[in-house]
């Protein structure tokens, strides 16, 4: 796929409004990505924080998932690299629990036309219950059940949960994904990216 398509279609993200009535803080797409790229970070939607900057995984959630892929900030923002496109591009806006939901229309308006020009992708992090009922073939009951079987699935996926600072009881109560899947997704990340 030419690289201009892809360009093609991330011009046409950054200047979708599909939502902008939905959307109190307004329309910002929040997306990274180029044809080279070989690893695919698929996540939620941009918080508070990542709307105001423009920059993906600009936060604390950020700093941890680099942390667990075992990359730098210079690697994590290199497009040629890392694809960065979540479930929503635009901050969704606040819940009574937390940010809401990815808004579905942007998953089905956008999320096929730009795979499909990333044709060197070779790991997909799925990140959360939105990408992984998007990116999995069969999801388990749960988030945990899903991570936790992470071996199940193809080589090329690795479902994950959100790395932001919310989830760290989470962490706590699960103990087995740093002592077990961190270190597989380290490698995994080392061999996609050389």
């Amino acid at each position: 796929m030419p690289i201009n398509t892809l360009d093609s279609h991330i011009a046409s993200v950054r200047a979708c409004t599909l939502c902008a009535n939905e959307l109190k803080a307004g329309v910002r797409p929040v997306l990274q990505a180029h044809s080279d790229a070989r690893v695919l970070i698929a996540g939620q939607a941009p918080g508070s924080k990542v709307h105001a900057s423009g920059i993906p995984f600009d936060d604390a959630s950020g700093k941890r998932l680099r942390e667990w892929m075992g990359i730098d900030q210079d690697t994590f923002y290199d497009k040629t690299q890392i694809a960065i496109l979540p479930m929503g591009f635009c901050y969704p806006g606040k819940g009574k629990s937390g940010d809401l939901p990815p808004r579905p229309v942007c998953a089905e308006t956008w999320r096929d036309k730009l795979l499909n020009a990333l044709p060197n992708i070779t790991l997909v992090l799925v990140i959360g219950q939105y990408a992984q009922a998007w990116h999995l073939p069969a999801q388990h009951a749960t988030l945990t059940e899903t991570v936790r079987a992470w071996a199940s699935y193809d080589h090329g996926l690795m479902p994950l949960p959100h790395p932001s600072p919310r989830n760290n009881i989470w962490l706590k109560k699960n103990s087995w994904f740093e002592r077990d899947v961190i270190p597989a997704l380290q490698q995994r990340v080392k061999t996609a990216l050389h």
